[in-house]
């Protein structure tokens, strides 16, 4: 799995917004590697600067001081919909005849395809294959039609599916959730101005303070002189959609979603892998750098219950290996992996080994580790991981295999531990995950271990009510 973009918009007072919104893409980094770009707005005028890459090599000096304005928005990519091209790198912008548009977004629509296809029919041309363009095109003919908010109201009874978005029209920056909150967005305030982002960590990387989150079905206007913002519940839900691998995988362990600090809830997913398949071993240890936390926890509860274990570091990470799944052969990603980790020998030789990690998807890289343990001298190496099997894909913004090449789509545990060659394997429970989050099943979306969503996709099952309210506008 990869992480999927990273959205930022601030409105300042009275300094240009261009470095504050590169500082804070630094900070969004690990939600995207492919591509980086900011727009700002001065009052009179729109900039724009896009670049494929880190966004240390997306942005020089010069770049950040051609984008003029207090206010603006950005943007790292992932792709999970379009290519892998400067045409789907975002910010996405549009100029047309009530002004200037930009967006930045995370997440994937499920009808994107029926809604290129009308506003094709009605004769917009399109220049990429995302998503993001069918939001902005919509949103600007809803803007020739209707003052900003309501624009934006009837964009999203346009558009289904997992979104948030930092927007730009003019010099006015927005936040918005979708209905049920699938993707991670919150507000924060810094000392001349406000700051929205897909995580809180960007905020703190600017010397802010987190407000709270937006809410799903919320759009936030930050008043573009920098002095406050306004809040519209465009809608309301019963349920939510939460995704709960933002708290196992894709979000910084120093962020707070959903007023809880991920590494917390980490730990505390440890704790609980140990109190539902807790084995003593010689040594507990993480894979770098995502188990840490879990290893973290499950050590600690097991100290509490009397086990004679040692939590230590017995893979090491180098940290300037590409990534694996860019190889173009197996051999190759094979060997990427023990370029990538090299196990210490002397936490392992002749000792029995648990093994922390946060999730298995295909099982390769999980049975690369086990051979390379098991090379160094572990006597045993037990498996734990800390979420549940995924079995199924994921449609709403996370990059993961097909479910072809889930291993746990069609295998049981005892398979999976006899395929990758552990002397034992455990997940951990959903209800472990929901218990920890302090949320009810249908408050998350559960669908790449469950199989069913919550949004409707074609050939797929979805487990709530999706259809979409009547909106009604109201103020914070």
């Amino acid at each position: 799995m990869h992480e999927k973009c990273g959205v930022v918009g601030v409105s300042l007072s009275d300094r240009n917004a261009a470095q504050p919104l590169y500082y804070a893409l630094y900070a969004l980094q690990h939600r995207g590697q492919e591509s980086a770009g900011i727009v700002t707005h001065d009052g009179f005028q729109q900039y724009e600067h896009v670049e494929m890459g880190l966004v240390g090599d997306a942005f020089d000096g010069p770049a950040i001081e051609s984008l003029n304005g207090s206010n603006g928005i950005g943007h790292v990519r992932y792709p999970t919909e379009g290519g892998v091209n400067e045409c789907c790198a975002q910010p996405f912008s549009v100029s047309f005849k009530s002004g200037s548009l930009g967006l930045a977004h995370n997440g994937n629509l499920v009808n994107a395809d029926a809604v290129r296809e009308d506003l094709a029919g009605l004769g917009h041309a399109f220049t990429s294959s995302g998503d993001t363009e069918v939001i902005a095109h919509d949103l600007a003919r809803n803007l020739l039609e209707a003052d900003l908010v309501r624009a934006v109201k009837a964009t999203m009874e346009r558009v289904h599916g997992s979104y948030s978005l930092t927007i730009m029209h003019d010099e006015t920056v927005l936040g918005l959730r979708d209905p049920q909150g699938n993707r991670p967005l919150c507000l924060g305030a810094l000392d001349d101005g406000y700051v929205l982002a897909s995580e809180s960590a960007a905020i703190d990387a600017l010397g802010g303070d987190l407000i709270r989150d937006v809410r799903p079905g919320e759009l936030v206007v930050l008043r573009p002189d920098g002095s406050d913002y306004d809040s519209y519940q465009l809608v309301d839900r019963e349920t939510t959609a939460h995704c709960f691998f933002e708290h196992i995988y894709f979000a910084r362990p120093d962020s707070v979603i959903d007023g809880k600090l991920v590494y917390d809830v980490r730990r505390e997913l440890g704790r609980r892998l140990w109190d539902e398949s807790g084995v003593e071993t010689d040594v507990v240890m993480p894979v770098p750098d995502s188990g840490r936390a879990f290893a973290t926890g499950y050590a600690e509860a097991a100290s509490e219950a009397g086990a004679d274990t040692e939590f230590a570091e017995g893979l090491m990470k180098n940290r300037y290996v590409g990534r694996t799944f860019i190889m173009p052969t197996q051999d190759e990603r094979e060997r990427a992996v023990r370029l990538k980790l090299n196990p210490i020998r002397s936490t392992v030789e002749g000792r029995s080994v648990t093994l922390i990690d946060d999730s298995i998807v295909r099982g390769t890289t999980s049975r690369q580790l086990l051979d390379l343990l098991a090379e160094a001298g572990a006597e045993e190496v037990h498996l734990r991981i800390g979420s549940p099997p995924i079995a199924a894909p994921c449609y709403f913004g996370i990059d993961m295999a097909s479910r072809e090449e889930l291993i746990a789509s069609d295998r049981t545990v005892e398979d999976i531990e006899a395929d990758i060659g552990a002397d034992s394997l455990a997940y951990l429970s959903v209800e472990a995950i929901t218990e920890t989050l302090d949320r009810d099943h249908s408050e998350l979306c559960l669908g790449c271990v469950t199989g069913q969503y919550p949004y409707d996709v074609e050939g797929e099952e979805h487990d709530r009510d999706v259809t979409r309210p009547t909106i009604e506008t109201a103020g914070d």
